[in-house]
């Protein structure tokens, strides 16, 4: 779908971004920069993925035209106020997936659209809850699916969430990795 005249496109190594992308219909390329991830820690944790997003916005904005839009986006898993990213190992996502087991946490999202001249910033929270994981189920996951690459060490449409989500509030899709509505509706009225 197209929305503008200006060449859009998506700031993120993920495939799961990618695909959502793809899945609005919208006309994009990828773009990408290794982008330091770090933030300071007086930041609130819903206030740390549109610091992300908009790192990796500066980090690109310099290499686009007049008539290009970048999209970044940074989602993290939120819960007791702690922030759990990406697990390193294999130990540390059975860790994340155990302090997540029975309980309710927030996957927030920051989305940063930007060209030379304009942004557009926002940040969408999704609530979601886990039934009581077993040990041999988050052993099980973690083995096969090895969700190093996924903040909270889970990826919702997979089989976590099949068998271990038991509710959601809001974004489904913020959840996997983008906010779709909400970045649709951005890149509308960009």
């Amino acid at each position: 779908m197209k929305f503008t005249d200006k060449k859009i496109y998506l700031g993120s190594k993920s495939p799961r971004r990618k695909e959502l992308m793809s899945g609005m219909g919208i006309d994009f390329s990828l773009r990408t920069k290794d982008t330091d991830e770090s933030f300071p820690s007086s930041l609130s944790p819903a206030d740390i993925p549109l610091f992300i997003a908009q790192k990796k916005t500066q980090a690109l904005i310099e290499d686009i035209s007049e008539e290009e839009i970048i999209v970044c986006a940074d989602t993290v898993v939120v819960i007791d106020d702690n922030i759990l990213g990406k697990p390193f190992d294999h130990k540390e996502a059975v860790s994340m997936l155990s302090q997540l087991s029975g309980k309710t946490h927030l996957v927030i999202t920051g989305v940063v659209i930007a060209s030379k001249d304009k942004k557009v910033e926002f940040s969408v929270t999704t609530k979601v809850t886990f039934k009581f994981l077993t040990q041999e189920e988050i052993e099980y996951y973690v083995t096969n699916y090895q969700p190093f690459d996924k903040a909270g060490a889970y990826g919702i449409q997979e089989w976590i969430g099949y068998v271990g989500v038991t509710s959601i509030e809001g974004s489904y899709f913020n959840v996997v990795g983008l906010p779709t509505v909400e970045v649709f509706k951005a890149l509308q009225d960009f």
